[in-house]
């Protein structure tokens, strides 16, 4: 019998149907010499002081540098002490039991550091030493589980991969048990925190809040002039600013009275705006915060939900970049879109694709966040949200250039020097997909100049 554990249940419902272990029993899926489990997340950590002997905060018991860590399972808060989890110690003894009449383990939790610190902490805990190989994939749709569990990889091909995560998960013990005991211990009362990742993270949201808190905003003045002809108005502002409102008043005046500006110089030039790269996960919370307001948590949490749904691929990325292989299906993935009632139209016009977010070297353990050809049936606000950004993205991703002519126009008036800034959108190219014709930061681009 081959057994293979998921991180989730869901997860493994899904891999459980594809192998055809239909028969439902007590933490596990059966059928077809398959017997498919699961963890929920964490099951087994890292012991805390308590489990070397150590008790209560004191002074001459620091640094706690254990030689070798020990791994329980996971406990939950009663009252003021912390007790095992009564499902964790029960999902573990099936797990045991299961790994114990295996013949092979496949590991089908999340393909990332994570996901594989999950597998090897419940791995080492129950001293299995079964074989194990490893289901690497980047989304849940039955054809990509299918391929993936016809290219199993040896498990020992991710042993870095979990050094990794096992180095991260004793760094985070070491400097947050000493740190956070070392600052009870100093303040006299009470009971604080530090963490390796938080401690800084909080530094920083700390230092930018009170940067803020004390600004000052300095008020200056500057001039705009409105002029026309032939039925054309161009707004132009000045090039100096003033800090005082009586000096901007006195040259506003000597202005309005002369009655003509004078061109002295234009600028034309045609700039090229390559599309977007795809998203990643950093990439994906940034641009939800700046247009939804959503916090990077939300985004997550919402992100895990759709892949989990099979509507969009890992999002645990740090890449922007698809392979060459992925590339291929990516008109296949995006046709089920042409109806789309926002980017039907955008799916329709895209015929040559956009390579630059297409780069073997730039794809790390997984590739960029994609939509997977699933369209969804009923999604919240929220969640339609963020699905539509990822489809958006990638339509923007494999268009083509957009291109503009650029002209900035330098007028005098007085011995004063005004400017102004036009744009001609030649080629919309990847704006066409949203709409939105300009950046945040070229606002002052968006006017049409008359000939000058």
């Amino acid at each position: 019998m081959k057994v293979i554990i998921a991180e989730k249940p869901s997860v493994a419902r899904d891999i459980a149907a594809i192998v055809g272990a239909t028969s439902r029993k007590d933490g596990y899926l059966k059928g077809n010499n398959y017997a498919v489990t699961w963890a929920f997340g964490h099951l087994v950590g890292l012991a805390m002081p308590e489990e070397y002997g150590i008790k209560g905060f004191q002074k001459e018991n620091l640094p706690i540098l254990p030689d070798d860590f020990k791994l329980i399972p996971r406990h939950i808060k009663e009252g003021k002490e912390y007790k095992p989890d009564p499902g964790a110690m029960k999902q573990l003894r099936v797990i045991r039991e299961l790994f114990d009449k295996s013949e092979r383990i496949i590991v089908a939790t999340d393909a990332g550091r994570e996901g594989e610190l999950i597998f090897r902490y419940i791995y080492n805990y129950l001293s299995c030493s079964k074989p194990f190989d490893r289901l690497w994939i980047s989304s849940l749709t039955d054809q990509t589980i299918r391929g993936g569990l016809e290219n199993l990889r040896p498990g020992t091909q991710y042993d870095t991969l979990y050094l990794s995560a096992k180095a991260r998960s004793q760094a985070d013990w070491l400097v947050g048990i000493n740190a956070s005991q070392a600052l009870s211990i100093s303040s006299g009362s009470g009971v604080w925190s530090l963490g390796r990742v938080q401690t800084p993270t909080l530094a920083m949201i700390c230092s930018r809040y009170l940067e803020n808190k004390d600004f000052v905003p300095q008020k200056y003045w500057q001039h705009k002039l409105s002029l026309s002809k032939d039925s054309n108005v161009i707004v132009l502002v000045s090039e100096d600013k003033y800090n005082d409102r009586m000096d901007a008043d006195k040259v506003a005046g000597q202005i309005s009275q002369n009655g003509i500006a004078t061109v002295k110089s234009i600028d034309k030039k045609t700039v090229k705006q390559e599309p977007p790269l795809l998203y990643d996960l950093t990439a994906l919370q940034k641009e939800a915060n700046s247009k939804h307001s959503f916090s990077a948590d939300k985004t997550l949490s919402i992100a895990q939900k759709l892949y989990e749904g099979k509507l969009i691929t890992y999002p645990r990325t740090g890449s922007r970049y698809l392979s060459e292989d992925v590339f291929e299906t990516v008109p296949e993935l995006l046709s089920g879109f042409s109806e789309h009632t926002l980017y039907g139209e955008s799916v329709k016009r895209l015929n040559d694709l956009n390579k630059r977010s297409v780069n073997d070297a730039k794809v790390t353990d997984h590739y960029a966040i994609i939509v997977t050809g699933n369209k969804p049936d009923s999604l919240s606000g929220d969640e339609n949200q963020i699905f539509e950004m990822i489809l958006c993205r990638m339509l923007e991703a494999f268009s083509t250039t957009c291109i503009k002519e650029q002209t900035s126009v330098r007028f005098e008036v007085q011995e004063k020097i005004f400017l102004v800034k036009g744009a001609i959108i030649n080629q919309a190219g990847w704006r066409s997909v949203s709409g939105i014709m300009a950046d945040e930061n070229e606002k002052d681009e968006n006017s049409t100049l008359p000939p000058l």
